[in-house]
């Protein structure tokens, strides 16, 4: 029986120092650096984890689960690791909420909907976000709207809307890099094609449509024509209650007296009324050569245009009635 009980003292033991050896930091003095994270595949995670020296083998992670209790998985982001983390300390912030989220921007957002994103994965408060609408993207009258590059981030939890918004101006600048000599080579301010990027960006239905927008709206534009864009009529009304991006009625076109309402004003709107992609941008650059100065699409998304006033409302009759 002694013999029993001392064998299982020692096996103890053993076990003990093993999973302390396994658990225990891979080096003694390390600095911190950040560990991303970009997909959720488990496996390939824990594989960087032991091929940067953050662990020493996948068995000591599973045993940091195991003694701390935490079976969440890890999510895409970054951390903050340093390899003088034993593993629990490793998987306890493994396995919290990241330290930088990644975040994508969809093309086409006005800068209000960017915001609330924002607000919601790096955790603004309600004054943050408010400086984000009319401070931090207000302090240049070119870069009120437009320049919020959509694209996907890794921004830190917490950063502020200030940094934020630099961020992604800095983004947009390496983008647009090249471009504004691009048109002005047409004799186009690079902030005048920003605008019109912006209308194809919301007008359009895909990549395929946005050079024929973007045509009809330069002859319109060229012709001394009001625009006459429903976009523009849903920028200058804002969030009524059902989206930015509700669909306007009659009445809002009437009542709405707005430099952003194209039915009533010529020319362009005083800034884009969302943030283009780098398609949206190609179009305007290189828009397609056609006699439409009206387009609609059908309940299908195809696009149909016309030449004249009552070519268009004959499109209406039979593609959307």
């Amino acid at each position: 029986m002694k013999k029993i009980i001392r064998g299982l003292i020692i096996s103890l033991f053993i076990l003990f120092l093993a999973a302390w050896f396994l658990i225990s930091p891979t080096e003694p003095k390390a600095e911190e650096a950040l560990f991303v994270v970009s997909r959720t595949n488990q496996l390939e995670t824990v594989k960087r984890l032991q091929e940067g020296g953050y662990i020493r083998s996948p068995l000591s992670l599973l045993i940091a689960r195991l003694v701390t209790f935490r079976f969440r998985e890890i999510e895409p982001g970054g951390y903050t690791l340093s390899r003088s983390m034993n593993s629990r300390r490793l998987i306890t912030i493994l396995t919290s909420e990241p330290q930088f989220k990644w975040i994508t921007i969809p093309e086409g957002l006005r800068k209000e909907e960017i915001g609330e994103r924002l607000a919601k994965e790096i955790h603004w408060n309600n004054e943050e976000l408010e400086k984000w609408n009319t401070i931090y993207t207000a302090m240049e009258f070119d870069y009120r709207e437009g320049v919020y590059f959509p694209d996907t981030y890794l921004i830190p939890v917490g950063e502020n809307g200030l940094d934020t918004a630099k961020r992604m101006i800095n983004r947009f600048n390496e983008k647009f890099a090249g471009y504004p000599e691009k048109f002005a080579e047409k004799d186009i301010l690079w902030t005048t094609a920003l605008k019109i990027a912006s209308i194809v960006q919301r007008e359009a239905a895909g990549k395929e449509d946005m050079a024929l927008i973007a045509g009809i709206l330069w002859n319109r534009l060229l012709n001394d024509q009001p625009l006459e864009v429903d976009a523009t009529v849903q920028y200058a009304r804002g969030n009524s209650g059902s989206g930015w991006w509700a669909t306007i009625k009659p009445s809002d076109i009437q009542s709405i007296d707005s430099p952003y309402n194209t039915y009533k004003i010529n020319g362009l709107p005083p800034t884009p009324i969302s943030n283009p992609g780098m398609d949206a941008i190609d179009a305007v650059l290189n828009p397609a050569e056609t006699d439409c100065y009206y387009y609609l699409h059908d309940e299908n998304r195809q696009i149909y245009c016309a030449k004249t006033l009552a070519e268009h409302e004959a499109n209406i009759d039979k593609y959307l009635k």
